[in-house]
């Protein structure tokens, strides 16, 4: 591993316009952190990244690399890009395990972080790194949220977590699990309680629903909540995931780890919307990929589909009359989600649009003043990079809010 990243990072051509940096949606200091490695300093390299991504050691495992540094790499348009997400990886393990805050001055202030996915996490890191009293309030009994029920194991390790759990205990971080804001506790509660300021990364765990004849039945699930729990399910040797997402992907890889023989992904026109790359994994663990199917209903003996009517671009037009089952043990429904509205029906004046996603402004503060939120509570869901970003930007803003209110 230390030859190949080594020769990696000597292959970095340290370019002044950086194409790797710019499309990366935090913008990683690329060259910088090589720079750095090259020079055997790699606690400095981890700090550049943790400093500008606290996500850092998360992202290097499952950003879709190949749309973002390595996809722009300018060597990869005549042969193979610099595989920075390799150096990443081993410098932002190394630094994950040995960072030690060091002179912290206390700002005095307390700040209440709802959530402990990316989002919250990245919020939590930065507000403590700069002073601020953190509590962070978690609904289960573990912190990650959708890195740790959403991703699967092998995919990102879940200890990945319980050493971002350590982090947060070296820097003062107060985490209540098992506690859900919007059930007993409200916001209001915590601004009673001395919270100067409230970050919101709640995630969206709602799966949204087909409408459709038989999604009650036994034999259906829902893509989301089988990730959180697979070994609790039951599917049997035939799966029919509905969707084409990343999260689908998941589904139906995880679904051949844990006994399924025959995984079958269906979309209803003749795109997928998930990265190229986590199709590949799934192709290579099995799965096959059926498009132009429209579900009609849910039967104990499968899905039953019509065919699609697609226009010259392979968007759907209509449906036909036809009506096809196709045999399954299960069926599971992974068509996105969205937000619960705990928050929102207990918090008065905080709003959020049709579809219950937060509304904030260009700060990432709500419609309730000191309350700012981001991640896939806002935007929907995105990708882990995505959320650290909006999350840092929101943080940031956070503190100058209670800076001005001095």
């Amino acid at each position: 591993m230390a030859i190949h990243i080594e020769n990696e990072a000597q292959r970095c051509l340290q370019c002044k316009v950086p194409m790797c940096s710019k499309n990366c949606p935090i913008h990683t200091p690329i060259p910088a952190a090589i720079a750095l490695f090259k020079e055997k300093k790699v606690m400095e390299a981890g700090e550049l990244l943790f400093q500008n991504n606290p996500m850092s050691a998360v992202c290097a495992v499952v950003c879709n690399h190949e749309a973002q540094c390595r996809g722009h790499c300018v060597l990869g348009r005549k042969g193979t890009p610099v595989q920075f997400h390799s150096i990443e990886h081993f410098i932002s393990d190394a630094y994950l395990d040995r960072y030690r805050p060091k002179d912290i001055e206390k700002k005095g202030k307390r700040c209440a972080v709802i959530g402990s996915g990316p989002a919250g996490l990245t919020a939590a890191i930065i507000l403590a790194r700069n002073g601020y009293d953190v509590t962070i309030f978690e609904r289960k009994n573990q912190i990650g949220g959708m890195l740790r029920y959403g991703i699967p194991e092998f995919r990102l390790p879940k200890s990945v977590l319980d050493r971002y759990q350590k982090l947060l205990q070296r820097l003062d971080v107060q985490i209540r699990l098992n506690t859900t804001i919007g059930g007993a506790l409200r916001i209001d509660n915590l601004f009673r309680d001395g919270y100067s300021a409230i970050f919101v990364g709640t995630g969206v765990w709602r799966p949204n629903t087909l409408g459709i004849e038989g999604e009650s039945l036994a034999n259906a699930h829902f893509g989301i909540s089988y990730l959180e729990n697979p070994k609790h399910h039951e599917l049997g040797k035939t799966v029919a995931v509905i969707g084409m997402g990343n999260v689908a992907m998941d589904v139906a890889r995880t679904a051949f780890r844990n006994g399924a023989e025959r995984v079958m992904l269906f979309s209803r026109d003749a795109h997928a919307t998930a990265s190229s790359h986590e199709m590949s994994y799934a192709e290579l663990d099995g799965a096959e990929f059926i498009y132009g199917k429209s579900i009609r209903r849910i039967t104990p003996e499968g899905p039953v589909f019509a065919t699609s009517i697609l226009d010259e671009n392979g968007n759907l037009t209509g449906i036909r009359d036809d009506e096809e089952l196709v045999p399954a043990d299960s069926v599971i429904i992974a068509i996105s989600q969205g937000p619960k509205d705990k928050l929102i029906m207990s918090t008065e004046h905080l709003e959020g649009t049709s579809k219950g996603l937060l509304i904030t402004d260009e700060n990432g503060m709500t419609t309730v003043d000191g309350v700012f939120a981001a991640g896939d509570v806002v935007t929907g869901p995105l990708t882990v990079v995505h959320a650290a970003d909006a999350a840092k930007k929101a943080a940031e803003s956070m503190m100058r809010y209670m800076e001005s209110r001095d």
